[in-house]
């Protein structure tokens, strides 16, 4: 973090400052990173002692000092012998001292600031951009999917003076969540990937999660830009909501940013990029299937608006070999036998996307395997959706399907009553099921798609296998 008096700290986040028994005053200077897990805390680090579902941070502070903690900020005080600062809420506090280390580096004047959010895909453009700008300046974005109302400010309180660019990874699942993060970190450009069923139980609804995701550009400034998915409806629809300028990305006609001629292989995807100037670059994208073009297409908007020329967003796109941990992570090889681990996440959009993947790599003549579990947090489209699924598989004529988990049954369910297949599609009831089943039944030529969200654990399943065809 950037260096800050107690002093300022505190009138930051509005705390108390306590310093009882120690050395320190309110012109002591702290500098060191922040953490929120004690485990993590290493000499001059801030540990915000956040009270959680399970357990209380309060309870690890004694840790966290022994490790060399500089500054708790504690929602009580403890008998501790460092500063203190008490505040009424650690995780608002958090946000405060977010939004004010953003303010206080973009007004050195080179600071960029970009949000991204989605339904589906946001870490893997996260990735693909941090790629592009690390190659142009100094360059601070998510550690996995550091999204949410912790994550995200913790990402901002990584900045130091010499930050070109700041990436948000920026997700919710209620009103109101984007636009606080918004307010922390104050784009210039904020991105909208998709609009989709993913987390929609806890939203209600999809017309709820168009209203979330809106926030994302709703306070954009006329200066600022609004990068959008121009084959996305209801991400489109947010064009008249914005005053920002609005730049598109997708296949559509109209994007000007642009992914043309694409073809998806087993070794990856390639496409045609065409930039708002007219010039046009052959791409070739080692990860995989179609939907993470449009993932490229997105940072790549960013990156031009940044400055980035199409060469470069080219080699960027050429050197990135998968979209993250867990995330259409192809592993596996041995006997003739490819693992795909896609387990991290599924929504609706998503699992529909990875099995089509699946349907168009799969070489002439070889079986498709799609392992499959839950797909978490839909409230009460579960079950419908869960359904579909099942149903597409069918439609795409997926060789063996093998479904995992009472919660994911209704997949199993929808492909035998649907009539047209006999014994294509088995259920188990846990992972390691599953792991017997396919151990004795994969053979040369196949390939299997491990595809759940991540509440199913279904990752490790996908790492099992990669490691028993490695």
């Amino acid at each position: 973090m950037i260096a800050l008096k107690l002093g300022q700290i505190a009138e930051a986040i509005s705390g108390s400052l306590r310093v009882d028994g120690t050395d320190a005053t309110s012109e002591t200077v702290i500098d060191g990173p922040v953490h929120t897990d004690s485990r993590e805390v290493e000499p001059g680090s801030i540990f915000f002692a956040k009270p959680g579902d399970v357990t209380d941070g309060h309870l690890f502070a004694p840790q966290a000092v022994e490790r060399g903690a500089a500054l708790l900020v504690v929602e009580r005080p403890l008998e501790l012998p460092v500063p203190q600062l008490v505040v009424d809420d650690v995780v608002v506090a958090l946000g405060a001292l977010a939004a004010e280390v953003v303010s206080r580096v973009r007004s050195l004047g080179r600071l960029r600031v970009v949000g991204i959010t989605g339904s589906n895909g946001k870490t893997t453009t996260k990735n693909i951009l941090r790629s592009m700008l690390e190659k142009v300046g100094p360059t601070i974005a998510p550690r996995g999917s550091f999204n949410n109302e912790v994550g995200a400010p913790m990402t901002m309180l990584e900045l130091t003076e010499e930050t070109e660019f700041l990436v948000v990874e920026m997700g919710a699942s209620g009103a109101g969540e984007i636009a606080r993060l918004v307010r922390m970190a104050k784009p210039d450009i904020g991105v909208v990937l998709k609009v989709g069923l993913a987390h929609a139980g806890e939203f209600g609804g999809i017309e709820a999660t168009l209203a979330a995701k809106t926030e994302m550009v709703s306070d954009l400034a006329a200066t600022d830009v609004a990068i959008l998915n121009a084959d996305d409806p209801r991400v489109a629809s947010m064009a008249d909501k914005t005053a920002a300028r609005v730049l598109w990305f997708g296949l559509d006609a109209r994007a000007e940013v642009s992914g043309r001629d694409v073809v998806a292989t087993s070794r990856g995807t390639s496409f045609t990029l065409v930039v708002p100037s007219g010039e046009k670059r052959p791409v070739a994208f080692r990860v995989l299937g179609e939907h993470h073009v449009m993932n490229a297409l997105a940072a790549a908007a960013v990156a031009h608006t940044l400055g980035v020329g199409a060469d470069d967003i080219v080699a960027a796109l050429e050197s990135v070999q998968r979209a993250e941990r867990w995330r259409m992570e192809v592993m596996g090889g041995a006997r003739g036998v490819t693992i795909i681990n896609d387990a991290y996440n599924a929504s609706p959009d998503s699992m529909a996307a990875a099995l089509k993947t699946l349907a168009q790599i799969a070489e002439p003549g070889t079986r498709t395997v799609a392992v499959l579990g839950e797909m978490s947090e839909l409230g009460e489209f579960a079950g419908e959706e869960h359904d579909r699924i099942g149903l597409l598989a069918v439609r795409l004529n997926i060789g063996q399907l093998i479904v995992v988990g009472p919660a994911a049954r209704r997949m199993h369910i929808s492909t035998i009553n649907e009539g047209s297949w006999d014994g294509e599609s088995l259920y188990v009831d846990t992972p390691d099921e599953a792991y017997d089943l396919l151990a004795g039944t994969l053979k040369s030529g196949d390939t299997v798609l491990v595809k759940s969200s991540n509440s199913a654990g279904l990752r490790f399943l996908g790492d099992r296998l990669g490691d028993l065809f490695s």
